[in-house]
């Protein structure tokens, strides 16, 4: 039997669920239709800043993803302690991002003089922006409706996008949590659509090892800065455990990353002895950054700097290692 929403997903319960959305019938959310020959690659972009929008807007956190040709997962963290500190003034501002204000709302931001009334009515509708900023469904439908507004009106056609609502699973512990994004940032390999989680464009997996900053993904556990409830594993093991993972066969699943492939530290053909001298000289042997040397410069220009401390370490630590 069909149970509502709010039965299946309660932040009390966990934080953490897994949702994939599907496209219906043969519509294309990205890919290439063999068919028609036509490609809807570039809407992966679309996907990726929509995600990087209402991470920003809403108190939920992204803590994986993978977007596929007919459909998409997410693993999201709720975080409805976090909408609570926010002032009236930061909830409407946020909704704003998304929605046009009420003309109430408007003047009540201008500072406009309101009835008791008035000033009830406006409390009111802040609460209740705040407890959608933080509900899965609502994030969900500004996902996906505004992607099936989008996509259908550059295929210049109406009618239903999504095969229905998204469906969720709820991720009770650690494990559960670690095995979903494993599982969502695995599937463009278990598809046979690339070997190695560096070359899993757009997947969580492979925007942590680029280092890219959106859309904002939930960091993993680090002694060394203070993050807001980490993910509790630190990024290196989990890059070991979806390498791991990746190359079991699976029944039924058209690939896995190659037996014989190099690990992930090979891959980068960081010799262990390098390794371990940089991260035993960690502390002091770099200073304000750490990188390519190419990028190092970059940011030394843009600083009106001539050298950064620390080039001597970041040279031994990138002389070997393979770009990504």
């Amino acid at each position: 039997m069909t149970r509502p929403r709010k039965e299946l997903v309660c932040a009390a319960d966990t934080p953490y669920y897994h949702v994939v959305s599907r496209c219906v019938r043969r519509a294309f959310l990205c890919g290439f239709d063999q068919y028609s020959g036509k490609t809807f690659e570039h809407r992966k972009v679309w996907i990726r800043d929509r995600l990087a929008t209402l991470v920003s807007v809403f108190a939920i956190d992204l803590c994986a993803y993978s977007i596929m040709a007919n459909h998409t997962h997410l693993v999201l963290r709720l975080a409805p302690v976090r909408a609570q500190y926010w002032g009236a003034e930061a909830v409407a501002d946020r909704w704003a991002k998304l929605f046009h204000l009420p003309r109430l709302i408007e003047r009540w931001r201008e500072g406009a003089a309101l009835s008791a009334p008035e000033q009830d009515a406006v409390s009111q509708q802040i609460e209740s922006w705040r407890e959608r900023l933080c509900d899965l469904s609502w994030f969900m439908r500004c996902l996906n409706e505004y992607l099936a507004r989008r996509a259908n009106a550059e295929d210049e056609c109406t009618g239903r996008f999504w095969e229905g609502r998204f469906r969720s699973r709820a991720l009770l512990d650690e494990r559960a949590l670690l095995t979903a994004m494993a599982y969502v940032d695995l599937n463009p390999i278990r598809a046979n659509l690339a070997e190695t989680p560096e070359t899993s464009t757009f997947t969580s997996v492979h925007q942590r090892i680029q280092g890219r900053l959106t859309p904002v993904v939930c960091p993993f556990l680090d002694k060394r800065r203070r993050h807001e409830d980490p993910i509790p594993i630190v990024l290196s093991d989990y890059l070991a455990l979806v390498d791991w993972t990746g190359r079991a066969i699976r029944d039924g699943k058209r690939g896995s990353i190659p037996k014989d492939h190099p690990t992930y530290l090979e891959r980068l053909a960081l010799p262990s002895e390098t390794w371990l001298k940089c991260l035993r000289d960690f502390e002091t042997g770099f200073y304000r950054v750490i990188g390519p040397l190419e990028r190092i410069h970059s940011l030394c220009q843009r600083l009106n700097q001539h050298w950064l401390c620390g080039l001597g370490a970041n040279r031994r630590l990138y002389s070997s290692a393979a770009t990504l």
